[in-house]
This record gives structure tokens, C-alpha cells and sequence, in this order.
């Protein structure tokens, strides 16, 4: 019988959780933006790991990723304290932007029923308007 869960993804899930702990304490001690951790993807071969980060201020995501960058190699050296791994990956943060796409098609969802009123109410406007004759007089109802 395969297995349906790879080590891969256990170690990710481990990952996911300790690096959760340390980000909010390298954050909390530094003053960078509050970030959390979304998501860990690792590399096969378990040297590489992708950290996705969503920021509670998205404005400040930039600052906060490039922060979390210069802390990685601590943040690292805490991780192998914690966890229980021969080799500890290398740790590659990234701004998750899903949750903010996520916002911005649920905004436009929500305004989507107004918008089209608009743009229905925008259409009878241009049709009354090509009923006028050209001396810009109403024309007869029909």
C-alpha cells in the first residue's frame, strides 16, 4: 500500500507550525509588521523551504518579508534548536498574496450587483438620448 502522506509533507507541516512560534516572537521582539506564517513548501530533498508569509497590514508586507529575510539565518538556528532534523532546510521567505486577491474578488463580488445598475441605468440614458431628433427635440412616443 503507497503511502499518501510523504515525509515531505510532514516535515512542511512541522515546518509550518515552529516557524508560526518563531516569526511571531522574531517579529514581536524587532517591531516589523505582524505577519503569519501560511504555508511551507520544501524542496525533496528537504534543503529548501519556501515560508509564506501574509501580513496583517499589506501596505507594510514589503518591509516585513525583507526584514524576515535578514532574520533568517537566526531564525533558522532557532528552528534547529526546535526541531528534531539532521539537516535543518534553508529558509526562503515570500509574500502570500492570496488572501488579498481573496479581498479584492470578494469586493468586487459585493459590488457587483451595483455596478450593474449603473452601468443599466448609464444604458436607458444613451437609449433616450438617441430617441431625440437631431434639433433636440424629443421625439413622439411610440
Amino acid at each position: 500500500m503507497p503511502k499518501s502522506f510523504h515525509r515531505t509533507d510532514r516535515v512542511a507541516a512541522q515546518l509550518r507550525r515552529e516557524l508560526g512560534t518563531l516569526v511571531h516572537e522574531a517579529v514581536r521582539e524587532t517591531g516589523l509588521p505582524s505577519v503569519s506564517v501560511s504555508d511551507v513548501e520544501i524542496s525533496r530533498d528537504l534543503a529548501h523551504a519556501k515560508v509564506f508569509v501574509t501580513a496583517l497590514m499589506p501596505e507594510r508586507s514589503v518591509e516585513a518579508v525583507k526584514g524576515l529575510r535578514e532574520m533568517a539565518r537566526e531564525i533558522r538556528m532557532e528552528l534547529a534548536r526546535a526541531m528534531k532534523l539532521r539537516h535543518v532546510p534553508e529558509l526562503h521567505f515570500h509574500y502570500d498574496q492570496s488572501l488579498d486577491n481573496g479581498e479584492r474578488i470578494y469586493n468586487l463580488l459585493r459590488d457587483l450587483p451595483e455596478l450593474q445598475a449603473d452601468r443599466e441605468r448609464a444604458e436607458g440614458e444613451q437609449a433616450d438620448a438617441a430617441d431625440d431628433d437631431v434639433d433636440g427635440q424629443p421625439s413622439a412616443p411610440r
